[in-house]
């Protein structure tokens, strides 16, 4: 499970101001073996953390590439996950490498949408000269993706922007921290949006999680109901801000455990210019 705000102005009127500002949680079980955030690919052109559970190596949730690439992906929280389905890391990884546009990829992945569990998919093309593009997919809702319209949105465990009480609880931290941001140099502004992430206030009551995930989340869900989960085998691994700005620079930092223990982080920070 993970949770994701960003807030997208592909023509921001002030040069010091950035197009994209993505602030994401990833949820998962301490003991699955994933690569921390390094740059991969034939070029070495996509940078992202990387999913190595038998069977599902090479998968991944969040990464940007240096050709402007950029997906990000969700699971739908449902209560029962059939065991055969595809790997749903596999979607964010292959749009990464690819030459396809977002909108078409997504067209692609909504026809076979059905071989997978539930998921949420993100995917921008990101270009200084052609201004930026991010349309979604989600395999739960309408047939077909859309191209957003520049603003804000939170996504989770469900579809896009729907009202959690976590998600619109952490949207408007997150609105709170840009704008303070809009004072800020970039790495107070990266440590603001870091602390967002790390809010672990449980957001109840909240039906729309418990009629959704039903007896799986509900032993846990005084503690899933935060924008930061924190349980004993469970939670938040890693956290990401990524900032792009009017220029193309992107500032890629990522925050993750150490192993299975919940006390001890490392952050560390990528940098580059898109090509595009």
């Amino acid at each position: 499970m993970c949770i994701i705000f960003f807030k997208f102005d592909p023509r921001p009127v002030s040069k010091n101001a950035y197009r994209l500002i993505l602030a994401a949680n990833r949820d998962e079980f301490y003991h699955r073996p994933a690569r921390a955030a390094d740059f991969w690919g034939s070029n070495n052109e996509v940078l992202s953390g990387l999913d190595m559970e038998e069977g599902k190596e090479g998968g991944t949730w969040l990464g940007v590439s240096t050709r402007g690439k950029l997906a990000a992906l969700t699971n739908y929280l449902q209560p029962r996950l059939n065991h055969d389905a595809r790997g749903r890391g596999e979607l964010a990884a292959q749009f990464l490498t690819s030459d396809t546009d977002s909108l078409s990829y997504l067209k692609k992945v909504s026809a076979e949408g059905h071989l997978y569990n539930g998921f949420n998919l993100l995917a921008a093309d990101l270009s200084t000269e052609k201004g930026d593009v991010i349309c979604y997919y989600g395999n739960r809702g309408e047939r077909e993706p859309v191209v957003l319209v520049p603003g804000t949105y939170g996504l989770s465990n469900a579809l896009l922007e729907t009202p959690w009480r976590k998600l619109c609880f952490g949207k408007q931290l997150f609105l709170e921290a840009v704008e303070r941001g809009r004072e800020l140099p970039r790495d107070a502004l990266v440590a603001q949006l870091l602390g967002v992430l790390s809010n672990d206030e449980a957001q109840l009551p909240d039906p729309a999680i418990e009629a959704q995930g039903r007896e799986y989340v509900r032993p846990i869900l005084s503690k899933y109901a935060a924008v930061c989960v924190r349980c004993p085998d469970y939670g938040t691994r890693t956290s990401t801000v990524i900032l792009v700005d009017a220029d193309g620079h992107v500032t890629f930092t990522e925050r993750s455990m150490l192993g299975s223990d919940p006390t001890r982080w490392e952050t560390t920070t990528h940098e580059f210019r898109l090509q595009s």
